[in-house]
């Protein structure tokens, strides 16, 4: 479940440093250039606030279309580290959060994420422009991997927004389309460009600074359809340490619609604090992260779905989406065909595995459907958490599936599932289907 579907880096600032950009001594040109290299450390502090209005999605057809408000803020501190790449072209880093605030209104609707203490510890792999963090410490929600995936990753950002050479006062040069896409969202650039500038040098907390000056016009598209994004800010790069310490921009995002006309306006301001680390903390530490898997892998990338209102906790494939939740069911599908029903019960309602058998063989009777093949009911888990499955192949019509049906029993109540899988996709999708029902509990008395 997608919690924020409007990106917060609509973006930018302006908050002001004190310090007077001086000339270059001696017209001097500067090289402006920071390494991301494995074991590169920093803190990041990012503060963003974002007010504006939105078009509903059935409003667009109106002649007038209704606008409600959207406001929003967001806090991140974070230590990271630049691990050695999986493989080449891509970036990996351990970020270990230390604050995290999120708050959006959308109308009279109030949402707030987070990160759970016990999964602040992340790790983070871009490639291809696209970023997907998970923890070693245990199972994300997609909330928190959204507030993740849509914060800014400086090893990819940094390096294009920086000229990487030296260059000299009133100088400029393009971001490029990673820095871009970093700084807007956007999924693809359709035109326009950002453009930064060498401003003069100046002094911020005794710190000698090189001063930035970036602006920029661009349109593209992404997850919300076509978007414009007009961006004005400061950045100022430590010359002793060689890295970008601040970024400040302020930014005006407009939703358009298919005829380019807009439907929505998003007014942002974006600030990014840096400082370089001596030394990895605790958490970060070759000590620390020794033993643990920070590869990717089917296990340690499984997202966390917990809904406290329904009373079920599951584990599921990132392959898989949460869909319809109504009344006491969830419905779960994939991309390839596959979908998954969900029905919690009291526990006196919670029907025996041989009761459901001939509930779902007189459903199938009666939609005609023609059985090819059948697994006999088995017990998985014993009491208290008792789990009981079968399996069938049926054909509908010409379609051939593979059909999963569970019951789980547990003293405060229980659960009813049903499964259907294209039966071309049985070799992967089976196995995604049987962990998801193994990791199904209750968690409040189901009244």
């Amino acid at each position: 479940m997608k919690t924020y579907p409007v990106s917060r880096r609509v973006v930018v600032v302006a908050i002001v440093l004190c310090g007077c950009d001086a000339p270059l001594a001696g017209q001097e040109a500067l090289t402006l250039a920071e390494r991301f290299e494995p074991g590169h450390l920093s803190r990041v502090e990012v503060v963003v606030r974002v007010s504006g209005r939105l078009s509903l999605p059935d409003a667009k057809k109106a002649a007038t279309p209704k606008l409600i408000a959207l406001s929003g803020e967001s806090r991140l501190t974070y230590d990271e580290r630049l691990l050695p790449p999986d493989e080449p072209g891509t970036l990996k880093a351990i970020r270990a959060y230390r604050e995290v605030e999120f708050v959006r209104t959308l109308g009279d609707i109030r949402q707030d994420a987070g990160i759970r203490p016990s999964v602040r510890r992340m790790v983070v792999i871009q490639s291809g422009g696209r970023r997907a963090p998970f923890s070693p410490d245990g199972p994300l929600t997609w909330g928190e991997i959204d507030v993740v995936r849509t914060d800014v990753f400086n090893p990819s950002m940094v390096p294009g927004l920086l000229p990487g050479g030296a260059v000299g006062p009133g100088q400029g040069w393009k971001a490029t389309s990673a820095a871009v896409a970093e700084l807007t969202d956007l999924e693809k650039v359709e035109a326009g460009e950002v453009v930064l500038e060498l401003v003069g040098v100046t002094e911020v907390r005794q710190r000698r600074v090189a001063r930035l000056r970036l602006s920029g016009d661009v349109r593209g598209v992404n997850q919300d359809g076509p978007t414009r994004h007009r961006l004005d800010g400061t950045a100022y790069f430590d010359l002793a340490g060689n890295f970008l310490s601040y970024l400040s921009l302020k930014g005006t995002r407009e939703l358009l619609d298919g005829s380019g006309q807009t439907v929505g306006r998003v007014e942002g301001l974006f600030t990014m604090t840096r400082s370089r680390l001596e030394s990895p903390p605790a958490d970060l530490s070759d000590a620390s992260l020794r033993g643990l898997d920070l590869k990717p892998g089917p296990e340690n990338t499984l997202l966390l779905y917990d809904d406290p209102r329904l009373g079920i906790r599951l584990l599921y494939p990132r392959g898989w989406r949460v869909g319809a939740v109504q009344g006491k069911q969830v419905t779960l599908d994939h991309a390839r065909g596959a979908g998954l029903l969900i029905t919690v019960e009291p526990a006196a309602r919670v029907p025996s595995i041989d009761e459901y058998a001939r509930e779902v063989g007189e459903f199938l009777h009666k939609e005609k459907v023609r059985l090819t093949g059948f697994d006999k009911a088995e017990r998985v888990r014993a009491d208290p958490n008792r789990l009981e499955r079968f399996g069938l192949e049926a054909s509908f019509g010409t379609e051939r599936v593979r059909l999963e049906y569970a019951v789980l029993k547990q003293p405060d109540g229980g659960a009813t599932v049903a499964a259907r899988i294209p039966l071309e996709e049985v070799a992967v999708l089976k196995p995604e289907v049987e962990r998801i029902i193994r990791s199904l509990a209750v968690t409040k008395k189901i009244e």
